[in-house]
């Protein structure tokens, strides 16, 4: 035996394992004791050289087989593992390394190999980050996504410029319900700012334009008298609201000048769409008209865009309307807006569910697209979508197109007019849909685009399905 002691209890178990038997009944064919054969399979004494031959005789097996042992291997690649920084706090003991090697030979290799899979991903990682930092890209949200989530984790609700936006909105009313023209008024005797309307004809020319030194607003004249109350409002909070959103800002701690600069105009859209549209007046005419967005638009003179992320926003504390989730989406499939007030959590990378209701809304122009819901974690929802198309101003315009997204938890569709013909108690009903390819885990999706990052494939060669793959 190489003159040292032999410690061979895994192999002794997995022998007897094999052969079905007992700790009993494999002492009594070895003719040694029950409490011997246990003490040699927990490594506690070493094997002789007659245990060695008795098993060899009795299973008829090579000693060489049973002597090869492997500890001394697996015990210097742990030490050598356990010596990385990856692993934090007071090492093992030699001692207590061998007892693992020997003891559960097959636990320290997995034990390993998981070492080696770590220390592969942080060289592939750091690969990465050094290409990052040579292209001048870091790691880290852009100045977009920062400000997005900035919103995302608030509830997409500003409660201070919600507030300051009702009260201008009562003020107004209060002169006229034309909101253009209370606007109009407002800027020119209470700011001093007076309201032109551009002449250009041209794509580029602006929405919004604001010279401070002559105090001149200028909207362009070929967009919708909703967009000018809107840009009006906007210009409002930029100037008499400014303290406001400055503190916002500095409260968020965004990393860069660009964040808080997208943050800024953020922040003063929502106030133009809370002025617009006022939380109590808004909240107490969408439940009146049970949520109908096209009705809900004509009342307030806003576009359905507007009127949509609005219903979004309504989480005003003992105020709050139904919770809706709420995302414009482009032709891609790619999110250029989103908020959640529900469970659904929208994709942060790559494209959306095929399967939503939301990419059918291009097929329908003009029309309110219904869908009955669930995700993978059993939740139901009514989805609602609808294309929305910008013209240019003229033929040779570039005319934007995207699609809205609206939708609630199925325990409220009662409380939308869209929810009304449905049939929401049959299971049926419902079409399963994710969040993306990529993290969904439903296996027969017809729609499926790529497999899910963290299941293992089967590909089996001489079976085709409806994907080319199956997945644990």
């Amino acid at each position: 035996m190489r003159n040292r002691k032999l410690f061979i209890g895994q192999t002794i178990r997995e022998l007897r394992d094999t052969n079905v038997l007992t700790q009993a009944g494999m002492a009594s064919k070895l003719s040694i004791s029950t409490s011997y054969l246990n003490q040699l399979e927990n490594n506690q004494r070493h094997v002789t050289a007659s245990v060695l031959l008795s098993l060899a005789e009795v299973f008829d097996i090579s000693i060489a087989s049973l002597s090869d042992n492997d500890s001394d291997r697996l015990l210097a690649d742990l030490l050598e593992a356990i010596a990385d920084p990856l692993f934090k706090g007071a090492p093992p003991s030699s001692r207590e390394l061998k007892m693992f090697a020997q003891g559960t030979p097959n636990i320290a290799r997995s034990f390993l190999n998981m070492h080696q899979a770590m220390r592969g991903a942080s060289e592939r990682l750091a690969e990465i980050d050094d290409t990052l930092e040579r292209s001048g890209i870091l790691d880290e949200p852009t100045p977009f996504e920062e400000v997005r989530d900035f919103f995302h984790y608030n509830d997409n609700y500003i409660h201070i410029l919600d507030i300051a936006a009702e009260t201008l909105a009562k003020q107004l009313n209060a002169v006229t319900n034309d909101h253009f023209q209370a606007l109009l008024k407002y800027l020119d005797k209470d700011i001093g700012i007076h309201v032109v309307l551009s002449d250009g004809t041209d794509a580029n020319t602006p929405i919004r334009e604001f010279d401070a030194s002559s105090a001149v607003l200028t909207l362009n004249r070929m967009k919708p008298r909703s967009t000018h109350i809107f840009q009006m409002a906007h210009q409002i909070a930029l100037i008499e609201h400014h303290a406001e959103i400055e503190q916002t800002i500095e409260d968020a701690k965004f990393r860069s000048q660009d964040a808080k600069a997208i943050c800024r105009i953020g922040l003063a859209n929502y106030f133009a769409g809370a002025c617009m549209m006022p939380y109590t007046k808004f909240l107490d005419f969408a439940v009146e008209a049970r949520h109908d967005l096209q009705i809900i638009a004509r009342h307030f003179e806003a576009s359905l865009d507007q009127v949509a992320h609005r219903l979004s926003t309504l989480q005003r504390p003992a105020q709050k309307g139904v919770p809706f989730f709420f995302a414009r989406v482009d032709q891609a499939g790619n999110i250029t807006k989103r908020h959640s007030a529900t469970k659904l959590q929208f994709a942060r990378f790559g494209s959306t569910c095929p399967l939503w209701i939301v990419h059918s809304a291009f097929a329908s122009p003009g029309k309110i697209c219904r869908q009955l819901a669930e995700t993978p974690d059993g939740a139901k929802y009514l989805c609602l979508a609808i294309e929305i198309k910008k013209d240019g101003l003229g033929f040779r315009d570039p005319v934007q197109r995207y699609a809205l997204s609206l939708g609630c938890e199925i325990k409220h569709a009662n409380q939308l007019v869209y929810g009304d013909d449905m049939d929401i108690q049959r299971a049926e009903s419902f079409e399963p849909i994710g969040i993306s390819c990529r993290i969904c885990e439903r296996p027969n999706c017809h729609q499926r685009a790529v497999p899910p990052l963290k299941r293992p494939l089967e590909i089996n060669p001489n079976k085709r399905s409806i994907i080319p793959y199956s997945f644990q």
